[in-house]
């Protein structure tokens, strides 16, 4: 976790200096009120990066204002069936997390900006069953678990601030904010493998509960994370081979519309990818992995445009 330097702190100090003042005569109460928004809207964030989906897999947004914050979001995760005989599905996701706003607001009669920096790591399982539809399209429910721990860089400043001022602030003291999210999915799976083609399309509608626990009552909270995703891609045998492994043309389309709490959250309701690549087919020589993908994608959505790389392997 990035740590605060000496200089870091004193320049916390001074800019706080002024705030500070009045904080005897307002009382820490509306500071940690002040604070909480912003922490609910940090574990609503969280809520994104829950399952897999490559719209938010890889996300960064910076506004070049500088009046809004900064948010870095990089995700691991996937999922797949035991094997075509076995209909169990897992999946699981591994998310980092970094919020780097700088608040401005209004406490009482005080102007604050308080560059606030967080971090988190949320892990999520899901454990499903395929109900088979036709020879090609599945239904499959999904129950998901997840679990989340959120720390703030400012924890150091907090302690400097109560022995010197002898003020509270309960969110950043200690700095830390621990979550659990239970929930499900339910998902729509076509798949029609061919020699000359094979096609992925995916429907998923998620819905997942979070809540707080061992966290000070200054940020106990709730958020709910629900979204609405179609994916869909195709492969494509070519003629090209890399140290003779065959190389598949990948394309692929994906759109996500972001519900509950998440609608709006970032500025916008829906996020849209488009991607192509490349897929080496390791099959042959027995790897770990059978099948190794490159996809660059564009990514779009309201107010807000960005590309990513995605890397992907299959058993």
């Amino acid at each position: 976790m990035p740590y605060l330097t000496r200089r870091r702190i004193a320049c916390l100090l001074a800019l706080w200096g002024a705030a500070l003042s009045s904080v005897h005569a307002q009382g820490a109460d509306a500071y940690n009120a002040f604070l909480k928004k912003r922490a609910d809207a940090f574990m609503v964030i969280t809520g994104y990066s829950l399952t897999p989906d490559v719209t938010t897999g890889s996300l960064s947004i910076t506004d070049r204002s500088g009046n809004n914050p900064n948010l870095q979001m990089i995700s691991l995760g996937g999922g797949d069936r035991l094997s075509r005989n076995v209909p169990l599905y897992l999946e699981g996701t591994l998310a980092v997390n970094r919020y780097n706003p700088s608040f401005i607001g209004n406490v009482g009669n005080t102007s604050v900006d308080i560059p606030v920096h967080w971090n988190s790591i949320t892990g999520t399982g899901g454990v499903g069953w395929d109900f088979p539809l036709t020879d090609e399209l599945r239904i499959r429910p999904i129950a998901n678990v997840m679990l989340g721990h959120l720390e703030s860089d400012l924890s150091i400043a907090s302690r400097i601030i109560k022995n010197n001022t002898g003020v509270d602030l309960q969110f950043l003291n200690g700095g830390r904010m621990n979550t659990y999210g239970l929930g499900g999915s339910l998902m729509l799976d076509y798949e029609n493998y061919k020699p000359e083609r094979e096609i992925d399309i995916e429907l998923r509608y998620t819905n997942i509960e979070m809540n707080t626990f061992d966290t000070s009552k200054a940020v106990q909270g709730s958020a709910n994370s629900q979204s609405l995703s179609l994916w869909a891609r195709n492969r494509v045998p070519t003629p090209l081979t890399f140290f003779s492994m065959p190389i598949r043309a990948v394309g692929e389309l994906a759109h996500t519309e972001f519900l509950g709490d998440l609608r709006g959250a970032l500025g916008f309701n829906s996020l849209s990818s488009v991607g192509a690549g490349m897929e080496f087919d390791r099959s042959q020589s027995e790897p770990l992995f059978s099948r190794v993908r490159i996809v660059f994608r564009y990514q779009f959505g309201q107010n807000v445009r960005g590309t990513s790389i995605g890397l992907a392997a299959s058993f």
